[in-house]
Order: structure tokens, then C-alpha cells, then sequence
């Protein structure tokens, strides 16, 4: 029988996150982590997925999270691996999801001789972290994963990174701790939220920008019981971590990522209230416009911060206005779903949108990193079946085909729709090797335009003259990239289409399907 005295680094931390409710692992190991590779093989209760890319690793955790509300582990290599991560990190950060990033690191006595692998893990982890530990022996490792889980599900959820050198692993004393309560969520203040009433009573026009769980159904329907007794506007940011949208359910839109857009929208709002969102800004800077999307004379104001309790908030001050028993605005309709056909002829990102809402299964998980082609799907699918909709957070891309795999494992009982632009996607197609081997139903509509069409956008809007020069580095054929092939390549069946009623037969046939299969339309 093993005894604690016994047990080394790597099995107490195995354990204690298993105690913790951390029951998934996305890994892509190397020689510092072979004591927790071989925890992981001794110690039954953990599924561990391979990416062949630690980006697909840190992106799978994301959507895993997203869907699983609790975290996945990963496991990296040293400061290198956990660098190739670091973009999808960010993204999580910014989608505030529970991670619980572990990185394996030199040995303590073998870190002052500076082999090729050291490097600053701690100081490069701590801007995507909401919490960072190096642990210094064994028998302190399951004390700091239990406190890493704690601070990665503590409101409003973000990566915990633990490093872990090699030695603090294989050295005897581990010990398993339990997990640690979930810290309390801080209420926000009754002034907060009579100055919200006091602003919203004022008839001055108010947008109210909801973010995180404000956007859950309960908290969602507070909200717009307060802007239908207050005539105040609903909207979210652009990119969002998950909505529950499609019939069924009340819509929101959402912040457009055109600066100009988004001022003619929001054209005239005196005030805009915050709940759990940053203050809006355009996605980037341009010569002589603004980098706000809402008037300058706007006055900003929060009535809850990310760490609070939105959804508390939004109902005190629903209570505050008397707007508990307000009529919520129609639901989506079941009948426009029911009469939508799919789209016929040339391929437009309306087409592909009315083709999604006639097509999509119900309780779909959409992956959209459609960037910008998929202009017209998240306005466009407003009525298809009921689904959540998960986004791009953090502007870093390559983070869509890593997270469709994560959701996947999160809910298996679910078809996970990717809609995936052929340029970010080459970023992480490493994420379809593990579909493959993990066999998740996965749907990947793969945008294939051959070029980065959204930078096309960009030179215009920042004022370049391209030449043939900038062009080239934007353009992604010459060759042509073979989505197709590619796909097979990993093990993942795949399809081109080149038209709608082509896309419609693939879509519809890929969905009633076990296992992942990408359709490469060509747009």
C-alpha cells in the first residue's frame, strides 16, 4: 500500500486535482514532465488528450472550460512550450475561463547551469495568469494545486499557472491536498446600483453592455426586463466567451467590429452602463478617428465589475426599478427556422448563414473563428436551433479549431459546428489529428478564400497604398492550400464544395455522422 511518505511530486498533484474535480488533461509533455506523464499512467480518473501543438493544448482547455464550466489541466514543456501556448492563453484570459496551466521547468540545482530549455517561465506566465506558483519541493505540490484550482474557478475565472520542476516531481513526500472552497463573490453596493436606476430614470438614452454571465439566460432576461421598462439598449461586445442564443431564447446583438459601424450604431447614447464588460474600444487604432465606438460626450458607468455578481446585480436593479414583472420582448420564433431553406447557388456569407439556421442541429456548440467572411452569421442564424455560440476572445487567431476540440470533449452528447477561416486555421491544424484520434463529432466548415481577407480590409482602413509587395503577403495561394488533403492526412474525412446545394447535402450529411469531418468551401 502507498503511503504518503511514498508518494513522490507529480502523484500528489495528480491526485489532488483529481479531488479537486480536475478530470481532464490537454498535454503535450517533454522530458521535465515524464513523472507526471507516468502519475497520469499509475493513477486511474484522468483523461488525458495529446496535442500535437501546445497552442491546440491551451485553446482545447479554453473551450473545454467554456462548456464544462470547470477547468481542464494542461500540461507544457518548460518556458518554450509553454511560449508556443501563449496565444490561446491570452484568448482564455480574455474569455475569463478556469484554467489550470501546469509547465513543467528545469530542476532546481539544474536551473543555475542554464541549459538550452531555461527561461523565464514565471515572468512569461504571469501576464496571462490570474494567479502564478513555482513549487519549490514535493511536499508542497498538492497544497499548490489545490490553491491553483481555487484561484482559476474564483470569479470571474482565469488561468492559474503552476511550474513545476522536474525534481519537485519525481522527490518522495508528496502529499494530496483537498480542495480548497470557492471564494465568495463580492455583491455590488446598493449606491451602485440605485446611480445605475438614478441614470437609467434620467430618459436619457442608455446602452447597458453585457459580458460573462450577465449573458446567462437568467441574468439575460433581468437585463432586458430593465430596458423594456427603461427603453434602454442592450448590446454585447463583439467577441464573446459563450451565448445561448437560437429559437427559443432572447437575442442580443452585438458591438461591430468596424469602428464606423459601430459609431453609426451607437450614434446619440448619453451613458453607457457596464455589467461585467470593459469599457468599449475599436479592435484598433486608425489615423484621425476615435477609438471609441460610442460618442466622446458618453459618460461610462459600472454597476458590476467581472468579479461581482452580475446576475445579483442585474436583479437589484430590476428590483430598484420595478421592472421584476416587465414583458421580455418575444422570444425567436420556432417558425422562422421551420420555413428557412437552405441557401441555393453562389456562395455569400448570407447564404451560408440562411443554410446554418435551416440546417443546424439542436443544441449545437458554434466555434466561430469565421473572421471576415462570417459578417453575416451571428445576425444571420438569430433563429436556427437552439445553440451556444462560442468566440474568439482575445483577437489572438488560431484559437477556433483548438477550441471546437476542447468543447467537444466537454459535450459529447452535443455536435460542435466549427466555422473556421482557412488562414487562422493553418495557425492550429494540429487540433484535427486530435479530433481524429479522440473520434469528437465535430463539423469543421472550413472558410477557404486563400487569403488573409480581413488584413485586405485593414490596409484600406489604416490608410496604405499596397503595392504587389503587401499584397503577396497576403494572399495564401500560390500554392493553394488543400484543405482536403490535409485533413486526410490527420484522419479526418473531408469534402470540397464550391457551391450552396453542395454545402447544404455535406452539412447535413457530416452532422448525422460519428467523428469529425470538414467541409472545404470555397468562398
Amino acid at each position: 500500500m502507498e503511503t504518503q511518505d511514498s508518494m513522490n511530486g507529480a502523484e500528489s498533484l495528480v491526485k489532488t486535482l483529481l479531488a479537486c474535480g480536475v478530470d481532464t488533461c490537454f498535454a503535450n509533455p517533454g522530458t521535465s514532465e515524464m513523472h507526471f506523464v507516468a502519475a497520469l499512467d499509475r493513477i486511474p480518473g484522468m483523461r488525458c488528450v495529446l496535442g500535437l501543438f501546445e497552442g491546440v493544448v491551451t485553446g482545447a482547455a479554453d473551450g473545454y472550460a467554456r462548456m464544462a464550466d470547470k477547468p481542464a489541466a494542461t500540461l507544457l514543456h518548460c518556458g518554450p512550450g509553454l511560449a508556443n501556448g501563449l496565444a490561446n492563453l491570452h484568448n482564455a484570459r480574455r474569455a475569463q475561463t478556469p484554467v489550470v496551466n501546469i509547465i513543467g521547468d528545469q530542476a532546481t540545482y539544474h536551473r543555475p547551469f542554464d541549459a538550452p530549455l531555461t527561461a523565464d517561465t514565471e515572468g512569461w506566465a504571469r501576464p496571462v495568469s490570474v494567479w502564478t506558483r513555482t513549487a519549490t519541493h514535493a511536499a508542497s505540490v498538492g497544497a499548490d494545486a489545490a490553491a491553483a484550482v481555487q484561484a482559476a474557478r474564483s470569479a470571474p475565472g482565469g488561468v492559474a499557472s503552476l511550474i513545476l520542476p522536474s525534481d519537485v516531481c519525481w522527490d518522495a513526500g508528496g502529499k494530496v491536498a483537498g480542495s480548497l472552497p470557492a471564494l465568495p463573490v463580492p455583491k455590488v453596493s446598493p449606491d451602485v446600483v440605485k446611480n445605475a436606476a438614478r441614470i437609467l430614470r434620467s430618459g436619457q438614452p442608455t446602452l447597458i453592455v453585457l459580458a460573462g454571465s450577465a449573458l446567462r439566460a437568467e441574468a439575460l432576461a433581468d437585463a432586458h426586463r430593465i430596458a423594456a421598462a427603461t427603453d434602454a439598449r442592450l448590446i454585447t461586445p463583439m467577441s464573446n466567451a459563450r451565448v445561448t442564443r437560437g429559437r427559443g431564447h432572447l437575442a442580443i446583438d452585438r458591438i461591430p467590429y468596424s469602428g464606423d459601424a459601430a459609431r453609426q450604431k451607437l450614434a446619440g447614447i448619453r451613458n453607457v452602463i457596464l455589467v461585467g464588460a470593459p469599457t468599449p474600444v475599436t479592435f484598433f487604432a486608425y489615423p484621425g478617428k476615435s477609438p471609441r465606438p460610442y460618442p466622446e460626450d458618453a459618460a461610462i458607468h459600472v454597476l458590476a465589475r467581472p468579479e461581482e455578481d452580475l446576475a445579483g446585480a442585474l436583479a437589484c436593479l430590476a428590483d430598484e426599478l420595478g421592472a421584476r414583472n416587465a414583458a421580455l420582448p418575444p422570444l425567436t420564433s420556432a417558425s422562422m427556422s421551420i420555413s428557412a431553406e437552405p441557401a441555393k447557388g453562389a456562395v455569400t456569407s448570407e447564404a451560408v448563414a440562411q443554410t446554418l439556421t435551416a440546417l443546424l442541429p439542436e443544441q449545437a456548440v458554434v466555434v466561430e473563428e469565421s473572421v471576415s467572411f462570417g459578417r453575416a452569421f451571428y445576425p444571420g442564424t438569430v433563429h436556427a436551433a437552439p445553440h451556444d455560440w462560442l468566440q474568439l476572445t482575445g483577437g489572438a487567431i488560431g484559437a477556433g479549431l483548438p477550441m471546437a476540440t476542447g468543447a467537444a470533449i466537454a459535450a459529447p452528447d452535443r455536435r460542435v459546428v466549427a466555422l473556421q477561416a482557412d488562414g487562422s486555421g493553418m495557425y492550429t491544424l494540429q487540433s484535427l489529428w486530435t479530433m481524429a484520434r479522440e473520434k469528437l463529432d465535430v463539423t469543421i466548415v472550413l472558410l477557404a478564400n486563400r487569403k488573409y481577407a480581413i488584413l485586405l480590409g485593414e490596409l484600406a482602413g489604416v490608410g496604405a497604398n499596397p503595392g504587389k509587395t503587401a499584397l503577396d503577403m497576403l494572399d495564401l495561394g500560390n500554392p493553394n492550400l488543400d484543405w482536403v488533403s490535409m485533413a486526410n492526412g490527420m484522419g479526418v474525412e473531408a469534402a470540397r464544395a464550391e457551391n450552396m446545394e453542395t454545402f447544404a447535402d455535406l452539412f447535413r450529411m457530416a452532422n448525422q455522422r460519428k467523428g469529425p469531418f470538414l467541409i472545404e468551401l470555397v468562398i
